[in-house]
């Protein structure tokens, strides 16, 4: 709680928001049970729910909740990828912790990144034209059609 901000849209909400944000978070209870704990009726907890100021708030709490969890994650995940029974299992921790400290993955690199773009970008545009062709065939002015129909010959085809 001391690492969100005074000025933080969280800290600027009155003291039962505050708790139902928090209770919301930990999501052991209702929202009757977390109306009734904050002194609120439920339909009060449902309006605070939609107000833009509650919502960030909750986003605001999430991220730092969440940030407490980061570093015994981490070492969850060193452990593993130094102790786990299961190489994949190993593999995939040490992935993890790559990917999180921004290096990415073992099989993931810049040219591969780069590759992938380009690929995607690719198949984007050959839809698109493929869906222009459907909207208006009229506007086909040069046909090719390859037709993809090898078969296996087989002996009594050869004769």
């Amino acid at each position: 709680m001391d690492k969100i901000g005074q000025n933080s849209v969280f800290n600027k909400l009155d003291k039962p928001r505050r708790e139902a944000i928090i209770l919301l978070f930990e999501d052991d209870l209702s929202d009757v049970e977390i109306a009734k704990t904050v002194h609120r009726a439920r339909s009060t907890l449902s309006k605070w729910k939609t107000e833009p100021e509650f919502i960030q708030a909750q986003d605001e709490y999430r991220h730092i909740a969440m940030d407490s969890y980061v570093p015994d994650s981490i070492k969850q995940l060193h452990k593993l990828s130094l102790t786990a029974r299961s190489e994949m299992v190993q593999l995939q921790a040490t992935n993890s912790i790559l990917s999180l400290s921004g290096f990415g993955s073992a099989d993931s690199n810049a040219d591969l990144d780069h590759a992938k773009t380009r690929k995607a970008n690719a198949e984007a545009e050959i839809a698109e034209h493929q869906a222009k062709l459907i909207a208006h065939p009229e506007e086909i002015q040069d046909r090719t059609v390859i037709i993809d129909d090898f078969t296996e010959t087989t002996e009594t085809d050869k004769n």
